[in-house]
This record gives C-alpha cells, structure tokens and sequence, in this order.
C-alpha cells in the first residue's frame, strides 16, 4: 500500500544522503525511482540533489508553481514509478503537498519528502506543516547539537558568526550559514 512519508529534521542531518541511498536501493533492485527538488536550491546544480558526503543524482525541480500529480503522471506515462523522492521538502506549498497526497492515493505510488520541520525562528515551514499534517507516516532523521543531545533547532549566523533572529524564512546556505542546536542552546543563542 502506497504511502506519503515525511522525513524531517534540522541542517546537517543527512536527509538528502538518505535520500539518495533509498532511491539507490530501489534501482539496484531493478525499480525505477523518480527524484523531484527545489529549485530555489540549486547549491548543487540546477536539477540535481546532492549530498554533503559527494554524492549525488539527476532530479527533476519544483517551483511554487509547478503541478507535481501532473509531473509524477506523465513521468508514469514514460514507464512505471516504484516510488517519488522529494528533497527540500519544507519549499513545497500546501497544494503541492495535497497533490502528493493524491498521487499516493489515486496513483498508488509511495512518496517520500525530505526537509526541514523548522526555520531558523522556530517556526514551521508551509510544506513541512502540510506534511505534519496529511503524512501516512513520519519520522524524525536525528542529528546532534555540540552538547550530544539531540538537535530540534537551527540557528543562522551572519558572515561573521553572530546568531540572526529576523530576516526572511528561506534563505538558501549551510555550514557557513547555519548551526544545528538543541533546544535550549538555541534558546540561548537567540538571548546572546
């Protein structure tokens, strides 16, 4: 039975690395996978997720605009799909996650969306509330704060290190931009 996943957590956690090694497995095992990510984030390449540890593999992009049941539909059409991979999930709108929904439903094919469940204030992106909301199933990808507990949060830092408590909610970076941190080492850095 098809199913929508959303795999969360903070920077730095290795949800694309996941990502790739799942979509890898599937085609190993003959199964044809179809990757679709942001093109606001085009760190890597137009049309290309990518990993931190080097790897990497050819995707299809998504704007605001785009109509992903009717992109999954006709990338059907060209041949049978074992299942969707979604990166930078968090920049997918509220009608893009429905019509994942749909494509799970109507099409019977698993997508699995991989993002960011919070931005640097702490607030949840419009695809990641979307997908807390209508995934079949969710799971948290872990990664640690300097601390060794679990990190939930993420700050951003400025070119000079100091922690930034306002801006716009997307803003495209990594390790130079933002930090993964606990809760309360997050609540920290944004008293100073």
């Amino acid at each position: 039975m098809a199913k929508l996943y959303f795999n969360y957590s903070t920077m730095n956690a290795g949800k694309s690395t996941i990502l790739l090694q799942a979509s890898y497995n599937y085609n190993e095992g003959g199964m044809q996978t179809y990757l679709i990510t942001a093109k606001l984030d085009d760190r890597a390449g137009e049309g290309k997720i990518a990993s931190r540890i080097g790897i990497d593999a050819a995707s299809d992009w998504f704007t605001p605009e785009s109509d992903l049941f009717a992109m999954i539909e006709m990338r059907q059409a060209r041949g049978e799909i074992a299942c969707v991979f979604i990166d930078e999930a968090q920049f997918l709108t509220k009608n893009q996650v429905w019509q994942l929904a749909k494509a799970v439903d109507d099409l019977s094919i698993p997508v699995m969306c991989y993002g960011l469940r919070v931005d640097f204030r702490g607030e949840l992106f419009p695809g990641s509330a979307a997908l807390l909301a209508w995934a079949d199933e969710m799971r948290e990808v872990r990664t640690i704060c300097h601390c060794g507990k679990k990190a939930t949060m993420v700050v951003r830092q400025d070119q000079d290190g100091r922690v930034l408590t306002d801006g716009e909610q997307v803003q495209i970076g990594g390790n130079e931009t933002y930090l993964s941190l606990c809760r309360r080492h997050w609540r920290a850095a944004l008293e100073g």
